[in-house]
């Protein structure tokens, strides 16, 4: 499919710079299974959901992802290098991307050493093993394991989106902010921003209503921000993310399906991790490796039937997505209806819960 089909027009006032408070008084958009659009709010989401439905969510943790260091020992002023890690490839190894990454060559090595750095030996470095296009690199770190991680969290800062970074800087209330309620394992250098709204008191409304809840977990990579530069959606490489979904969890999963409830996966991280361990016939295998599903228009969906989200960008694969997930037609209209309207776009920004047909 031609990538111009899912661009559209946004407004920049639109994009959210800060989440609203409290989490679950973001606005909701509800696509219902035929189409039609309904105005709520995220606190009253139970309303939509029925009992014997399940929630998925994804429980990674955002780490401080973003490095800034210097090329060392090769001349030229030693540039500042920004480094973002998207995935890990070893105890000491991480693929990156590098900013400005011309500036970087093979063998090259980049200091991140910060103003807490008491001595030369705990100073972190990174030699440049390989390059790619687009500024993708990978480095291997002079510390490994948990020495490695205690480093990064030293040096590193929240990796927050770049239609956010780009227009005020990173501060201490994105610790927070940018960190589900549900982060338990420590990989993701993106949020599962979905799973940004909830609070213990729209939990507690959740299951009074019966709906019960489950945990994926899938690493977002910063791969998920980088543009889509082919005309051609076929042309369109994804980056991988690791995932796991246990061999509990699936059965539960597949156990609530049975009995007529469904999966609603909160975000779009739970969504394609459930679809990459979904079989033919729609059941949930256990699962763990690296994905790289790529969902557009014509994908037949196995595993899910509704999905809550936030509001993508143009011409994104995000978009993408959820146009194969309700039709793309219905988003046009959906995200227009939005932006007449005023929501807030992004990861900081309102809600969706598209809802199809049950086992369509």
């Amino acid at each position: 499919m031609k990538v111009d089909l899912f661009d559209f027009e946004l407004p920049p006032e639109l994009i959210a710079l800060r989440p609203v408070a409290p989490r679950d008084a973001a606005r909701q958009l509800i696509v219902h299974p035929d189409g039609t659009l309904s105005d709520d709010i995220v606190s009253r989401f139970a309303d939509h959901l029925k009992p014997g439905d399940v929630l998925v969510f994804n429980d990674t943790r955002v780490i401080p992802a973003r490095l800034t260091g210097r090329r060392v020992g090769r001349g030229d002023g030693e540039p500042r290098i920004e480094v973002t890690l998207h995935q890990r490839a070893g105890a000491a190894r991480w693929k990156a991307f590098a900013k400005p990454g011309k500036k970087l060559a093979v063998d090259d090595t980049i200091s991140f050493a910060g103003q807490g750095t008491v001595c030369y030996s705990e100073v972190l470095t990174a030699r440049v093993e390989a390059k790619a296009e687009g500024g993708e690199i990978d480095l291997t770190f002079n510390l490994h394991g948990a020495f490695l991680d205690e480093a990064v969290a030293r040096e590193g800062v929240m990796p927050l989106p770049p239609y956010i970074a780009s227009r005020r800087p990173t501060d201490e209330q994105d610790e927070t902010d940018y960190q589900t309620m549900f982060a338990a394992h420590d990989g993701a250098v993106a949020a599962p921003t979905a799973s940004l709204h909830f609070t213990k008191a729209l939990m507690a409304s959740l299951k009074q209503k019966g709906v019960a809840h489950e945990f994926v977990t899938l690493h977002v990579g910063a791969g998920t921000f980088l543009p889509v530069k082919v005309d051609e959606t076929s042309n369109h490489k994804m980056h991988s993310e690791w995932g796991q979904v246990s061999l509990d969890v699936a059965g539960r999963l597949n156990n609530a399906r049975n009995a007529g409830g469904r999966i609603i996966a909160v975000g779009t991280t739970a969504l394609r991790l459930l679809e990459s361990a979904g079989d033919e016939a729609g059941k949930v295998q256990e699962w763990s490796g690296s994905t790289d599903i790529f969902i557009t228009p014509g994908y037949r969906f196995r595993a899910v039937d509704g999905l809550m989200t936030n509001f993508h960008l143009p011409k994104s694969t995000l978009f993408m997505l959820v146009s194969a997930f309700c039709g793309l037609e219905t988003m046009q209209r959906a995200y227009a209806h939005a932006i007449e309207n005023g929501y807030r776009f992004y990861s900081y920004g309102d809600s969706s819960l598209l809802l199809r047909s049950h086992h369509d």
